[in-house]
């Protein structure tokens, strides 16, 4: 069985309800939950100052990415490429403040500057920017993490830098907060995320 069709057998089982006993899933469904409109993160506000270009204002109507070999295997092609041509900077190490997100500089960047990378690639590469959603989570450690979702007819998608596969959303160890709208780049997204997981308990 080959990466894409073992993909499809695990969306299945989630879909028909076979992990439904499983505390650890505790039936998520293939796609997150957007429940309310929220604040787009401080960093995402000063990204877009320094680069409106990437930031556009207008509305446009979502896509979702029909996910088939070829597709599947550019995902997995561009996440790894990208996670090995950045190499991890804080951010106070490479931009002297706390939070800062950019491009990666000189190959240098921490989650956010690989979220946005990836984002740019695989927009260069076809994909739809309405598909290609920056979203925030907690980590294993309740500390703060970017990766990026993409929205697929098989499911939300994760790229990360921290996990080298490409996995559906709940099969992270993640506790998901926020993610970019998928009618607008500078409108943000709540996300009820009631799974069960090794992350405590954690506020937005």
């Amino acid at each position: 069985m080959n990466l894409l069709g073992k993909l499809l057998f695990i969306t299945t089982l989630v879909a028909t309800g076979v992990f439904a006993g499983s505390p650890a899933l505790a039936d998520p469904g293939r796609f997150m939950d957007m429940n309310m409109v929220t604040k787009a993160p401080i960093g995402h506000k000063q990204f877009c100052r320094d680069n409106a270009w990437a930031c556009p204002k207008e509305r446009y109507q979502p896509v979702v990415v029909k996910l088939n070999e070829a597709r599947w295997n550019q995902l997995i092609a561009i996440n790894a490429k990208v996670n090995r041509r950045v190499k991890p900077m804080t951010d106070d190490d490479l931009f002297g403040k706390i939070e800062h997100w950019s491009y990666p500089v000189n190959g240098y960047g921490d989650c956010e500057e690989y979220v946005l990378e990836k984002q740019r690639v695989l927009m260069e590469a076809g994909w739809p920017k309405s598909a290609l959603l920056i979203t925030v989570a907690k980590d294993v450690d309740n500390a703060g993490h970017a990766v990026l979702t993409v929205r697929t007819d098989h499911g939300d998608m994760i790229l990360d830098n921290q996990i080298e596969a490409v996995l559906p959303w709940y099969s992270t160890p993640y506790r998901y907060i926020k993610r970019q709208s998928p009618s607008s780049s500078v409108r943000w997204t709540g996300i009820s995320d009631t799974r069960v997981t090794t992350v405590s308990s954690v506020s937005q």
